[in-house]
C-alpha cells in the first residue's frame, strides 16, 4: 500500500471509531426532549435539565453526566449507566430496573419511588442520597455499594460507609 493510501485509510478508521464512541444527534435529541431507547449518549451532557417521563430504556449512558437534573419518572430500564455523575439530581419514580450502575455516583440525589429491581450497583456511591421510598433494592445490592451517615434508605437495608 502507498504511504498516502495509508494514512488515508488510518485516519478513516480513527474517525470512524471515534464516531461510534457516540452520537451527537442522538445527544441533542435528548437534550432538547425526544425519547430515544437504545440510543448511544455515551458521555452525554445532561446536567441542568429536565427530562421528564422520558423513554431511555436499553440506552448507552455510560460516563454521562446528569448533576442537578430533574428527570422524574425517566426510564433508564436495563441502560449501560456505568460510571454516571448523577449528582444532586431528582430522579423521584426513575427506573432502573436491570441497568448497570457500576461505579455510578448519586451523591446528594433524591431518589424516592426510584426502580432498582435486579441493578447493579456495585461501587455506587449514594452518600446523602434519599432514598427511603425506592423499592427494587435487596441487602445484596445494597452490600456491593455504599454511602454515609445522611443517606436514607428503605427500612431494614443499610450500606456500607464510603471511604
Amino acid at each position: 500500500m502507498k504511504p498516502i493510501a495509508l494514512i488515508a485509510a488510518l485516519l478513516a478508521l480513527g474517525c470512524a471509531s471515534a464516531a461510534a464512541a457516540q452520537n451527537a444527534g442522538q445527544i441533542a435529541s435528548v437534550r432538547n426532549g425526544a425519547n430515544c431507547p437504545r440510543c448511544n449518549l455515551f458521555q452525554a451532557d445532561l446536567a441542568n435539565l429536565e427530562l421528564k417521563n422520558k423513554n431511555l430504556a436499553g440506552a448507552r449512558l455510560r460516563q454521562a453526566d446528569f448533576s442537578a437534573a430533574i428527570m422524574n419518572r425517566t426510564r433508564f430500564t436495563g441502560g449501560d449507566l456505568r460510571d454516571v455523575n448523577a449528582y444532586g439530581a431528582v430522579l423521584t419514580g426513575a427506573s432502573f430496573a436491570h441497568a448497570d450502575l457500576t461505579n455510578a455516583s448519586f451523591v446528594g440525589a433524591y431518589l424516592q419511588g426510584a426502580n432498582f429491581a435486579g441493578a447493579r450497583l456495585a461501587g455506587v456511591n449514594f452518600s446523602g442520597a434519599e432514598m427511603d421510598r425506592a423499592i427494587g433494592l435487596t441487602q445484596g445490592q445494597l452490600n456491593q455499594a455504599c454511602g454515609d451517615g445522611s443517606t436514607a434508605l428503605p427500612r431494614g437495608l443499610s450500606l456500607p460507609r464510603c471511604r
